[in-house]
């Protein structure tokens, strides 16, 4: 290495092997703080050369082709600078489906695959026979701030016989979204509505939530809203900070703007959901379950931690109808 900055011919060589790019980039990565390199590293290859895993390794002595050498080191250079690596392969995985990101939406994260567990579970045991006939009756499910659709998708993609709803204030966010839906086979059965927070969903004053044109009553609400503090963003690893979209980030000087404004707007919908669930904070969800008891809509209101052990998201059960 020749410094920090990163010169293509580090990278690259002709006549280097393909695991002597990877190690290379791998050093460099390290040196700009990328937390495990090696792994980005190999990833950004499988990318570039089109390979999966088992493949990239039996190609390890092969020749780095010369072709790819300009788009190895300009994506190498850019994750060195803090660009996510799921912006520049373009895709990212979530609940074993691989969705299509861009810089218009959040990252899917691991943690909120928890969510959509405990929403499957809450609401199998509200509609049993929903969860395998689709004749049967089931859900009307709404996915606030759906960015890019991982939540939603993956419910419709789960359970074929409920009625989904995607909703987002961004308009690029729903294109990433609609495009996602359609990777996997679920847009016929995907609804998609702009706005803010519940506001395309409360009641129009004909009795019911206008959704594309249509009304329907909302049983399932599922939300993963902006939760970060306006002071705490700057401390923000530099990968989000930087380059994820603030607006999906950042709820408000507390970080719980978007979960005031939410139960402020649940009286106004055509019916209480029978579920709500929420994807929070640190140190927010014992506050918010504590208003949502208030409300009196739901018997069971309990808190789920993450897989770091953090009280990560909160789903509210009405039992009886």
């Amino acid at each position: 290495m020749t410094g920090q900055e990163g010169r293509g011919e580090d990278w690259f060589t002709p006549g280097m092997t393909i695991r002597e790019a990877r190690d290379r980039a791998a050093a460099w990565l390290d040196a700009q703080g990328v937390e495990d390199g090696r792994s980005q590293a190999e990833r950004l290859l499988m990318h570039v050369l089109g390979l999966e895993r088992a493949a990239l390794l039996l190609a390890w002595h092969d020749p780095f082709p010369a072709e790819k050498g300009e788009a190895w080191t300009a994506l190498v250079r850019r994750r060195g600078a803090g660009e996510p690596l799921q912006y520049l392969i373009g895709e990212e995985w979530f609940y074993g489906r691989p969705f299509t990101v861009t810089p218009a939406v959040l990252i899917p994260r691991p943690e909120t695959e928890l969510l959509v567990e405990a929403v499957l579970e809450a609401a199998d045991r509200l509609w049993p026979s929903a969860a395998a006939d689709a004749s049967a009756a089931a859900p009307t499910v709404v996915d606030v701030g759906t960015g890019s659709g991982a939540i939603a998708v993956t419910l419709a993609a789960q359970r074929h016989a409920w009625r989904v709803c995607a909703s987002d204030l961004s308009p690029d966010a729903l294109e990433v979204a609609r495009a996602n839906a359609a990777r996997h086979g679920v847009a016929g059965r995907l609804a998609f509505a702009q706005g803010d927070l519940l506001a395309p969903f409360i009641a129009t004053g004909r009795g019911g939530a206008a959704v594309d044109g249509a009304e329907a009553r909302v049983d399932v609400l599922v939300s993963n809203p902006p939760y970060i503090p306006s002071a705490d963003m700057p401390g923000l690893q530099r990968e989000v900070r930087d380059y994820e979209p603030h607006l999906a980030l950042e709820g408000g000087a507390d970080g719980m703007e978007p979960y005031r404004r939410m139960l402020e707007q649940l009286p106004l919908l055509p019916a209480m959901p029978r579920i709500v669930a929420f994807e929070l904070g640190m140190g927010q969800p014992r506050i918010v379950a504590e208003r949502m008891r208030e409300l009196g809509a739901w018997d069971e209101i309990r808190i789920i931690t993450d897989y770091g052990g953090i009280e990560r998201h909160i789903i509210a059960v009405r039992t009886k109808e």
